[in-house]
């Protein structure tokens, strides 16, 4: 069934997407109602590059770049950048743009849809900082013998823990005993020493 050009254009000013349309000057000429509602603004305000005002500072010339390399090249695009929203807010959206064509296969132009991905795009960064937090600890994780106590480097050998604080660090190490291994290794001494100091503190 055809369509008359009065469904058209209410199929397209109410479809679910942010519309727009640029002329063979790589102006906008054309934003529908969803895009206008999105903004805030009005279709004089967006015309020409007056929507480019609502692009976030950090992302213009990246969406300029892409949008002016497509046109010049007439293939179709997509991008992802944060557009002000009419309450301030900006938004990630997702903008899809393809030449179309008039009679006799003539340039006429660009057509593009956007939709709001910014959900999409928090959960993402926030499985990002979830994943490089797990990859920080699993660096910080040290390999170590429960029996001798040496230490697996990076290449997968065992080394003893003086050397590899020694090769990975500024740490200097001197060697004692502690009281535990002095009675483990040498209970004779440590008794010894321990009748010297009874005897000495009953005197």
């Amino acid at each position: 069934m055809d369509l008359s050009f009065d469904e058209y254009h209410t199929l397209v000013e109410q479809a679910p997407f942010l519309i727009w349309r640029c002329g063979t000057d790589a102006k906008c000429d054309y934003f529908n109602r969803r895009w206008l509602d999105f903004t805030g603004r009005s279709l004089e305000q967006e015309l020409g590059d007056g929507w480019a005002e609502g692009v976030h500072a950090e992302d213009f010339q990246r969406c300029v770049d892409i949008f002016l390399a497509s046109f010049a090249a007439r293939q179709p695009f997509q991008m992802e950048y944060r557009l002000r929203r009419h309450d301030g807010q900006y938004r990630w959206i997702s903008d899809c743009g393809t030449p179309f064509f008039g009679p006799g296969h003539s340039f006429a132009g660009y057509i593009g849809s956007c939709v709001d991905i910014n959900e999409r795009v928090l959960a993402q960064e926030e499985l990002k900082k979830i994943h490089d937090a797990e990859i920080s600890t699993l660096k910080r994780l040290l390999p170590i013998c429960a029996g001798c106590k040496k230490i697996r480097n990076d290449q997968g050998f065992w080394e003893q823990v003086e050397d590899y604080f020694s090769r990975c660090s500024d740490t200097l190490f001197t060697h004692g005993l502690c009281p535990d291994c002095m009675r483990k290794l040498y209970p004779n001494y440590t008794s010894q020493t321990g009748e010297k100091h009874t005897k000495a503190g009953q005197q």
